[in-house]
């Protein structure tokens, strides 16, 4: 038998710990202190992709992971939905409708040369359309109308088999870009299953009736028995080619799984599940690079998507952790700087405070007190350089007053044109931002001002006026989301030094929340729906994505920090007002190290 040395020209290291780069792929060395073989290898999972624009069930796909597009469907399993949108790897957005909406639709080909066919819209259809990647163009009918049909191939060479009308159907029909013709039957009729591949290479599995395993191979003439999946089910999705393909989600009957199989031409293999489990979901893209999106987990239709990849490294989740607890519990305060070197200031004890305190990352100690005791006031700045501006101050109410802080004392700055409270703040002390909030005890307000070290000047007004909003970036590259206009909002909008634009929404609509770090990589924290809420979310310049939450719900919070390691400070937890910090740390990404064994 020939050596690793022979066979790699080198010899097996021994290293008293495992390399941490990732050129250690594919090597093998000996680890002196646990006393095996080890090895860096790529395994296969699914992570979160943006969701969809509408939530919604039994839809079409076709494409690829990072330019997919999903056709049709139903919101509710009672109407059929014509909308169109395409995937870009990140986001989707809307495109043209399909010229008849329907349910229960296949669909193969790509983003730019797409092919829906069948449905039920009612009735069962046998219309085909082809997609040019703007709009929709009527293609040659079907020979036989059906829904919860499978597909498979290209626009000028697609391949449609199985489904329902009025029972189980096994007709295979192929398409040439003009007409279908009849193809070779399955061996079991069936419907509610997945398809691979291509015309002349496809493949069939699962499906009903009877919850099915059943795994079938086409030639281009005839279809033949392969290896049955290790799960059987039925409303699943799949992706890739006949010798290399995915099978994914979809249902047992009682209930929904998440189950993923690869299959390699011959057998099913057990791969790492979906995150979310669902069945009547769209899919596409091959066995290394797939796209699950939409569908229902029960009850009701989602919009989740995810992308399925490989990587030789490991996911560790986000996680929050509890920090050194202020020495005064507040509410509405203000909060600048980072993880390690924080800033609190104001807020209400529940009286109007003055207070500073600054954090070193384990603990908080007392810092110089505000000129004006204030709360729900704007914040920027760093910890040996914070600016606090506006906010409301007993029995002022509204003030325009503006601090800076040098790390000791506060000193009095410009006021601000518009004396306003509950608006949010972004920036540094010479480059400040504050914008939106409210203008006296009713009036909300949509003005935005820069300040320059010196005074502040409006600029363009934000698209839609709100209070108790969060905010973080800097002066020419900021973000506002959610907060309250006439009801709490999920909306984000982006700031580039000039203008406001709209940006990806939140996943949860809130208000008197926080938020730190930037704006392509921002984190949103805490907040009020309708009670106190611990949902944390990371925004990536496109759309925001759900991560860990909170170890306690909280609202009336301050913020500092990056999208990597933030700080959520103090606040209320009920109606009880909280000293307590904690601090978050992002998601980080290890290498996947395997042990080598002879069994």
């Amino acid at each position: 038998m020939s050596e690793y040395k022979t066979l790699f020209g080198k010899a097996v290291k021994a290293l008293a710990s495992d390399p941490t780069d990732a050129g250690a792929e594919g090597q093998i060395w000996y680890n002196t202190t646990t006393g095996s073989f080890r090895t860096v290898v790529q395994s296969f999972a699914w992570s979160a992709g943006g969701s969809m624009t509408t939530a919604r069930q039994s839809l079409g796909g076709a494409g690829t992971q990072t330019a997919g597009l999903a056709f049709g469907g139903t919101p509710d399993t009672a109407t059929s939905d014509a909308e169109t949108e395409e995937y870009d790897g990140t986001s989707w957005s809307e495109q043209n409708d399909l010229s008849t909406a329907r349910r229960y639709i296949a669909g193969c080909g790509t983003q730019t040369a797409g092919l829906a066919f069948g449905g039920f819209v009612p009735p069962d259809s046998n219309a085909t359309e082809e997609y040019d990647g703007t709009s929709w163009t009527a293609g040659g009918n079907m020979g036989t109308a059906r829904r919860i049909l499978a597909g498979a191939g290209i626009q000028t060479a697609g391949l449609a088999f199985g489904g329902y009308t009025t029972t189980a159907l096994a007709n295979t029909e192929e398409y040439d870009g003009a007409a279908w013709t009849a193809g070779g039957n399955l061996g079991t009729a069936r419907y509610t299953l997945a398809g691979a591949g291509i015309q002349t290479a496809g493949l069939a599995f699962g499906g009903n009736p009877g919850t099915l395993a059943l795994t079938e191979e086409y030639d281009g003439a005839a279809w033949s028995a392969g290896g049955n999946l290790n799960t059987a089910r039925f409303h699943l999705a799949g992706a890739g080619t006949q010798d290399a393909a995915l099978a994914f989600g979809g249902t047992l009957g009682p209930a929904t799984t998440a189950s993923t199989e690869a299959y390699n031409g011959s057998t099913w293999t057990a791969e790492t599940n979906l995150s979310l489990a669902r069945e009547r979901l769209g899919g596409e893209g091959t066995q290394s690079s797939a796209l699950a999106f939409g569908g229902n987990p029960g009850p009701g239709a989602v919009g989740t998507t995810e992308e399925y990849s490989g990587s030789i490294y490991s996911p560790i989740a986000a996680t929050w952790a509890s920090g050194g607890s202020m020495n005064t519990g507040r509410r509405e305060l203000g909060g600048a700087g980072i993880q390690t070197a924080a800033l609190a200031f104001g807020g209400q004890e529940p009286a109007t405070s003055n207070k500073t305190e600054e954090y070193d990352g384990s603990s908080w100690t007392v810092g110089g007190t505000l000129g004006t005791a204030r709360y729900e006031l704007g914040s920027a700045g760093i910890q040996t350089a914070g600016l606090a501006f506006g906010g409301s101050s007993v029995p002022t109410g509204d003030v325009a007053n503006t601090e800076e802080y040098d790390g000791t004392s506060w000193s009095p700055g410009g006021n601000l044109n518009t004396a306003r409270s509950r608006f949010a703040g972004a920036g540094t002390q010479d480059a400040g931002l504050g914008f939106g909030g409210n203008a006296g005890p009713t009036s909300l307000t949509a003005a935005t001002e820069e300040y320059d070290g010196t005074s502040w000047t409006s600029v363009n007004n934000m698209n839609t006026a709100r209070r108790l909003l969060a905010g973080t970036g800097i002066q020419t590259s900021a973000l506002a989301f959610g907060g309250y206009d006439t009801a709490n909002t999920a909306a984000t909008e982006e700031y580039d030094g000039t203008n406001w634009t709209t940006g990806g929404n939140l996943n949860t609509a809130r208000r008197t929340f926080s938020g730190s770090g930037t704006s392509t990589a921002g984190l949103g924290f805490g907040g009020y729906t309708t009670t106190a809420v611990a949902n944390t979310e990371e925004y990536d310049g496109t759309s925001w994505i759900t991560s860990t939450s909170l170890g306690t719900a909280r609202y009336n919070v301050a913020g500092a920090g990056t999208q990597t390691a933030g700080l959520c400070i103090s606040g209320r937890s009920g109606g009880t007002v909280t000293a307590a910090t904690e601090e978050y740390t992002g998601e980080t990404q290890v290498l996947d190290y395997k042990t080598i064994t002879t069994s």
